[in-house]
């Protein structure tokens, strides 16, 4: 592997032209369930609020591989393949020698592997003539994303954007707002549920969950539109393979298997997506690759959680969702930097992670802000504080490997750039960003919010 490039591509030609659906190889992840009776909730209960499509692509179980259409592939050729990347000069800088390759996902104007699953609920809400559609958005990648996607496609769009987030990242709503969506603070006295929540916590920042809320609301009362979520989901995590499937495609032209493979966890998409196909070989008994999905300290869904049916928002207006969750009415620390910030983990990653197919570990900001700025100064792109999750986790594996004298292949997903969040930066660089780990009593009152029936 000594000739190995520092970017590995692939063709246009080699883009893959079907999304893996990693449901159909592993064990079977919960369904569904009625909060109201404990009863699973049928396809149909589904209709009204997300695109009909995009619930088939939730609920199948069958289909490994499932084609992507003509009009979706010819939008991802806009910026994909998108490289894996030899990190020499991260691996010179650490005297490591373990191998280390990151698959990068900041090639486009959201600055994150967002589009992949923007792009194609834009195009099935279009397909089934709607008007628009909502969302929620936390550091703001989703969002910029999916107003993307809506502008390209002809679709509205309204984004209730964690109020943190948007006071943090004000230029993230001017790039949304460029693109043509409407852009709320969450919670926001524009919905019932918003109102509520602002009642019950007077000044509070918000989270993923408070915003789902009032996008779920906005979406039931507007005629034409549905709810699209970025992140959690199977079918979200279905859209996100394509970073996967293009990883082990590239690495395969030069004989690379990784022994680890590393992921940043906030609601489990992008890391869903980045092992999927590597998993499906693990599960087959064809590789012992280990997966190792990172999350913030302030917000430990795996680390801390509980493997729980939970409503998917803070207004408990979703069907019940069997995954590692710290309670629908859990509410991150402020003064967290990155998104990440949601009470839940996707169905699909908490499943493997409950069946032990995936650990995880769990870093203050600090710690990760630290990796952040040496893999800047090493490899030349300012990671945004989501992925340096994953960048953290994998120096540890390296300099681990230095102690042991081990030559671990490490791949680990650069899931976008960090461009967008200069006031982060700023308090990092500046010794004012603080570090917050809830208390076993923080944590208690987000699960004191769990359905008692289920």
């Amino acid at each position: 592997m000594a000739n190995v490039p520092y970017k590995i591509y692939l063709s246009e030609d080699e883009m893959p032209k079907q999304w893996h659906n990693i449901q159909a190889v592993m064990p079977e992840v919960p369904g569904f369930l009625n909060p109201a009776n404990g009863e699973p909730v049928p396809k149909e209960g589904l209709l009204g609020v997300f695109c009909a499509e995009t619930i088939e692509q939730e609920l199948n179980k069958t289909d490994e591989f499932i084609a992507i259409p003509d009009e979706i592939v010819s939008f991802y050729s806009m910026y994909r393949p998108s490289p894996v990347v030899r990190a020499y000069c991260l691996e010179k800088a650490l005297g490591t020698p373990a191998k280390l390759y990151y698959k990068f996902e900041g090639n486009n104007t959201s600055g994150s592997h967002k589009l992949n699953s923007a792009a194609a609920q834009a195009y099935y809400a279009k397909k089934q003539g709607l008007t628009g559609v909502t969302t929620e958005t936390g550091a703001g990648q989703w969002g910029s994303a999916l107003s993307m996607a809506c502008a390209f496609f002809g679709l509205d769009l309204v984004v209730y954007m964690v109020k943190t987030s948007s006071e943090q990242k004000p230029y993230r709503k001017v790039l949304m707002e460029t693109y043509g969506a409407k852009v709320i603070p969450s919670p926001s006295p524009t919905t019932d549920v918003g109102q509520k929540i602002l009642a019950e916590n007077p000044g509070t920042g918000g989270s993923l969950g408070c915003a789902i809320s009032e996008a779920l609301e906005t979406a039931a009362k507007s005629d034409g539109y549905r709810y699209v979520l970025g992140s959690v989901l199977n079918h979200v995590v279905l859209h996100q393979s394509i970073i996967g499937l293009e990883a082990k495609l590239a690495l395969e032209k030069y004989d690379i298997t990784p022994d680890i493979i590393i992921g940043c966890a906030g609601g489990g998409s992008n890391l869903g997506g980045l092992i999927s196909p590597f998993m499906a070989d693990k599960l087959r008994g064809k590789s012992g690759t280990e997966f190792i999905a990172v999350e913030p300290a302030s917000c430990p869904s795996l680390t801390r959680g509980r493997y729980a049916y939970d409503h998917g928002d803070t207004g408990r207006m979703t069907p019940l969702i069997k995954m590692y969750t710290l309670g629908s009415g859990f509410i991150p620390s402020p003064n967290h930097a990155g998104g990440l910030r949601y009470h839940g983990m996707s169905p699909i990653v908490s499943k493997l992670f409950h069946d032990g197919h995936i650990s995880a570990k769990s870093y203050t900001q600090t710690d990760v802000f630290q990796a952040a700025v040496m893999f800047a100064r090493t490899e030349g792109t300012l990671p945004a504080p989501e992925s340096s999750h994953a960048i953290k986790c994998a120096i540890d594996e390296a300099l681990a490997c230095k102690a042991t004298g081990e030559e671990k292949t490490i791949l680990f997903g650069l899931t976008g750039t960090g461009y967008f969040d200069m006031t982060a930066y700023q308090n990092f660089n500046a010794g004012e960003m603080n570090d917050y780990v809830p208390t076993d009593a923080d944590l208690e009152k987000g699960f004191a919010t769990l359905p008692q029936k289920c």
